[in-house]
């Protein structure tokens, strides 16, 4: 996250303790509460509170004085980076909850399932869920928003209810990879440095791919010719979300894209549905507080990071990684690559959240983009990638718990039915095999530059 090289600081592992205390409080209370039976077992401890344990103790094993300790702490708090990232929260935030309460989301719906033919439920619905979950920037929302009515299908159709969420669990994270809005893709932009548009293009040539194979192997499941019900819904308040996602390819602003995408909203409800001005400016604020605990937890990993990178902890973990990730290959773009993606997906395992394994890895993961010559946005998409693939098929994470619940079914059912998941690790992991990674300051993978130059 921060730009401060620290090659220059002595590696050491102790400085990594900190970090360690964070995982295993967070990782520990959730399998606590979900050996007790609690539901949502690992967001009962809030990851703001989780981290302050970690803090106190890295300001203490640090050598410097208290007081530069603590500006340490407050530079890494208050980075460029960090303040631009939580910004972007709560502008996507806002947007999301003023778009849905004018009845955006209802109108995605229904556009979606209007268009579906009865023989196509299943690829269907994956295809409506990666493009509401596109449009709003949440997996979490969009299951929320489509478990009623994918639940009714599966029951009127008689689809296995395990095989229906986790269509809609592999759908929902298509569009939270790939999303503008998203979090997960506000953090892995901001750590790694590059645009949102640059990161939207290199994961199109691992996602779009792994999203047709998907729909193709969905295609052959029996799924009957059951009649679907379109619930009624404005179509044109659907217009705002395919309005902020072109504008948001054409590279311009994401601080002018989000405002406009929020008035634009607002706007056509006001046109639409009596919307009320009253009710937009406390929609805004709405959206704000929904994006509490990510920012929080954005500017408290900061000054964390901050603090470990000045005891060597990030030295050690990135010479670790590269002395792993080296022997699987000989080029150094692909070790980065993999190293990248192994420390997301270990990372994602411990915290069972996307977007604080991306706060989490962002740094080392920039640091072994820049020795291995991978660009910025290629590891922004590595990044997020990885975090998806895994974030979809743990069977602790929020979405499969959700889905369980809703669905009445154990979420490792949900869990080994995600196949968008798996086929995208599979497809990212044979892009960097084959194609290889795009390098930095060119728009060539490595195999493409290789022959270029022969």
């Amino acid at each position: 996250m921060q730009q401060t090289p620290v090659t220059s600081v002595q590696p050491r592992a102790i400085a990594l303790l900190p970090l360690a205390v964070f995982l295993s409080l967070f990782l520990g209370t959730g399998i606590y509460f979900h050996l007790n039976g609690v539901e949502m077992a690992f967001y009962q401890l809030a990851s703001p509170v989780a981290i302050l344990p970690a803090i106190i103790l890295a300001v203490f094993l640090s050598k410097q004085e208290l007081n530069q300790r603590i500006q340490t702490f407050v530079e890494g708090v208050g980075h460029n980076n960090i303040i631009t990232m939580c910004l972007i929260y709560l502008l996507a935030g806002a947007f999301s909850t003023v778009a849905a309460a004018t009845g955006g989301v209802d109108a995605m719906v229904a556009l979606g399932l209007s268009i579906i033919p009865a023989s196509f439920i299943l690829p269907g619905i994956f295809l409506i869920a990666a493009v509401v979950s596109t449009a709003m920037g949440t997996s979490m929302g969009t299951l929320a928003a489509l478990a009623p009515v994918a639940l009714g299908l599966s029951q009127a159709a008689g689809i296995n209810p395990a095989l229906m969420a986790g269509v809609l669990v592999s759908g929902a994270m298509f569009g939270d990879n790939l999303s503008f809005i998203s979090d997960t893709t506000i953090a892995a932009t901001r750590t790694q440095g590059c645009e949102m548009k640059d990161k939207f293009r290199a994961n199109l040539r691992i996602a779009v791919p792994a999203a047709v194979i998907t729909v193709i192997v969905l295609a052959f499941f029996d799924t009957g010719n059951a009649p679907i019900e379109v619930p009624e819904a404005n179509y044109w308040l659907a217009l705002p979300y395919f309005f902020i996602i072109a504008l948001a390819v054409t590279g311009l602003n994401v601080f002018v894209v989000l405002t406009l995408g929020i008035i634009l909203a607002a706007l056509f409800g006001i046109v639409a549905v009596d919307y009320e001005i009253v009710a937009f400016s406390q929609d805004i604020y709405t959206g704000f507080a929904s994006m509490q605990e990510i920012f929080l937890l954005s500017l408290l990993i900061g000054g964390l990071s901050a603090l470990i990178r000045q005891q060597g902890g990030l030295a050690f973990l990135s010479n670790t990684v590269e002395r792993i990730t080296s022997r699987l290959s000989k080029r150094p773009e692909r070790s980065a690559s993999f190293g990248i993606a192994g420390l997301t997906a270990f990372t994602n395992l411990a915290v069972a959240n996307n977007t604080v394994t991306i706060l989490l890895s962002g740094e080392v993961s920039k640091r072994l983009a820049k020795e291995g010559n991978v660009a910025p946005k290629q590891a922004a998409s590595y990044l997020d990638i990885f975090a998806c693939v895994v974030q979809g098929v743990l069977p602790y994470g929020a979405q499969a718990l959700l889905m369980g619940a809703t669905f009445g079914i154990s979420p490792l059912a949900v869990s080994v039915n995600t196949f968008y998941c798996f086929i995208l690790a599979v497809v990212a992991v044979a892009t960097i095999l084959i194609i290889g990674p795009i390098r930095a300051n060119t728009d060539t993978p490595v195999e493409s530059a290789a022959e270029s130059t022969s």
